[in-house]
C-alpha cells in the first residue's frame, strides 16, 4: 500500500515524464527516506504494481514515448512514460469534512489574487462545489500589477513547485527591449512594491542566482530533458541583508545612522525600513548625536544594517526632509545626488 500511495502521486503528476526506471527510482528514494534499512524494490515489482492498479482499481494509465538525453550513453534516446489518463483521479480519494471544506474555501478565496496559478482539471468544479465563484466576496484584497502576465506567473509557479528547468525570453529596458534567452533553475517568486520577481540560477553563468521581474518575461518554456538542481542554501537569508529585491554580493553590509522628525518617526517605528532597524534609546548615545548634529530639533535616531542597493536609496529618500541620513557618507552622497538631480529636472520646467 505504501508503494501504491507513492505511485498514485507520481502517476497524477502532469509535469514530469516518468519511465518505469524513473518510477522505480522515485519509489526507492521514498522508501529509503522512510526506512534507511530498506533494500528497495526492482523494476518487476513496480511493473506488477502498475498492472495491479489497472486490474484491481480499474485505473486507466496512458503510455507514450519521449526523447531524452541519456548521460550514461551520452546520446539522445527514447523512453516509455506512464501517467494517469485522468490527472484528477486518485485511488485514495475521500470525502471532505465540513471543516475541511471551509478551510479550503477560505484558502482558495485568499489565493484568488494569483489568477495565473495553473488551473488543474477539477479545480473549477471544486471551487463551484465550495461556493467560490466570481460573486464571492473576498475577505482580503491585494493590489495587482496590470502589466504582469497571469499565464507567466502560473507557469513559473508550476516550474518551481514541480522542480523543472525552464527557458525564458526576457527583455531589458536599457537596451531597446531586445530579448534574451536564459536557461534557469527556478527557486522563488517574491513580491515587492506591487511587482513580482523570479529568483533563479542561470545555468549558463555558473548557476549564479539572478532576479527577473515578471513584467519583463515574455515567455516560459519547460525543459524536462535537463535535470533540476536544488539551491544549496536558504534564499530567504538574502532578504535579511537588503531592502527590496536587488542583491549585490560586492556591496558590503553597512551600518546606517539616520534621523527622523517627530512628525514621521512613528511611521518608521511601526513600519521598519529594514528588519535590522534599531531605535537608539541610550541617553548617552543620543546626547552625543545631539551635540554632533545641533541643528536637528527633536526627532529620533535610528540605525539599520544592510547592503546598499537602489531600493534602499529610494526608500530613504521617500521621506524627504523628514528623514536625514547621517552616516555613512557614501549613502548620504547617493541621496544628495538623487535630490540634486530631481531639483535640476524641476528647475528646467520653470525656465
Amino acid at each position: 500500500m505504501v508503494r501504491y500511495k507513492i505511485l498514485d502521486e507520481l502517476l497524477r503528476d502532469q509535469y514530469h515524464e516518468y519511465s518505469i526506471n524513473d518510477l522505480t527510482q522515485e519509489v526507492n528514494d521514498y522508501l529509503s527516506d522512510l526506512n534507511s534499512q530498506s533494500e528497495g524494490v526492482g523494476l518487476r515489482t513496480i511493473q506488477k504494481d502498475l498492472n495491479d492498479l489497472k486490474s484491481i482499481f480499474l485505473v486507466d494509465i496512458k503510455e507514450w514515448w519521449v526523447s531524452y538525453y541519456n548521460k550514461e550513453l551520452r546520446k539522445t534516446t527514447q523512453k516509455k512514460c506512464f501517467r494517469y489518463t485522468d490527472p484528477s483521479f486518485s485511488i485514495f480519494k475521500k470525502e471532505l469534512s465540513d471543516d475541511e471544506k471551509f478551510l479550503i474555501r477560505e484558502a482558495l478565496s485568499l489565493l484568488g489574487k494569483f489568477d495565473g496559478l495553473p488551473d488543474f482539471d477539477g479545480l473549477n468544479s471544486l471551487k463551484s462545489s465550495l461556493g467560490i465563484d466570481k460573486s464571492y466576496n473576498a475577505i482580503v484584497s491585494f493590489d495587482k500589477n496590470p502589466k504582469e502576465d497571469k499565464t507567466c506567473f502560473g507557469e513559473l509557479f508550476t516550474a518551481i513547485s514541480q522542480k523543472m528547468v525552464i527557458e525564458i525570453e526576457y527583455h531589458k529596458y536599457a537596451i531597446d527591449l531586445t530579448s534574451f534567452k536564459y536557461t534557469l533553475h527556478p527557486y522563488l517568486l517574491k513580491e515587492y512594491n506591487r511587482r513580482w520577481h523570479l529568483y533563479a540560477a542561470d545555468i549558463n553563468d555558473d548557476c549564479k542566482i539572478k532576479n527577473f521581474p515578471l513584467d519583463r518575461i515574455d515567455s516560459v518554456t519547460f525543459q524536462p530533458s535537463i535535470d533540476f538542481v536544488e539551491y544549496d542554501g536558504n534564499l530567504s537569508e538574502r532578504f535579511e541583508e537588503i531592502v527590496g529585491v536587488s542583491y549585490y554580493e560586492n556591496n558590503p553590509i553597512e551600518e546606517i545612522l539616520f534621523w527622523v522628525s517627530d512628525e514621521s518617526h512613528n511611521y518608521v517605528i511601526d513600519k521598519p525600513i529594514h528588519i535590522e532597524q534599531t531605535t537608539i534609546r541610550n541617553p548617552e548615545i543620543i546626547a552625543k548625536y545631539r551635540e554632533q548634529y545641533p541643528h536637528l530639533i527633536g526627532g529620533t535616531f535610528f540605525t539599520l544594517k544592510c547592503r546598499n542597493n537602489y531600493e534602499l536609496i529610494r526608500e530613504l529618500s521617500s521621506f524627504g526632509k523628514e528623514l536625514l541620513v547621517l552616516e555613512p557618507i557614501n549613502i548620504q552622497d547617493k541621496i544628495i545626488n538623487r535630490i540634486q538631480e530631481m531639483n535640476d529636472s524641476y528647475s528646467k520646467l520653470r525656465k
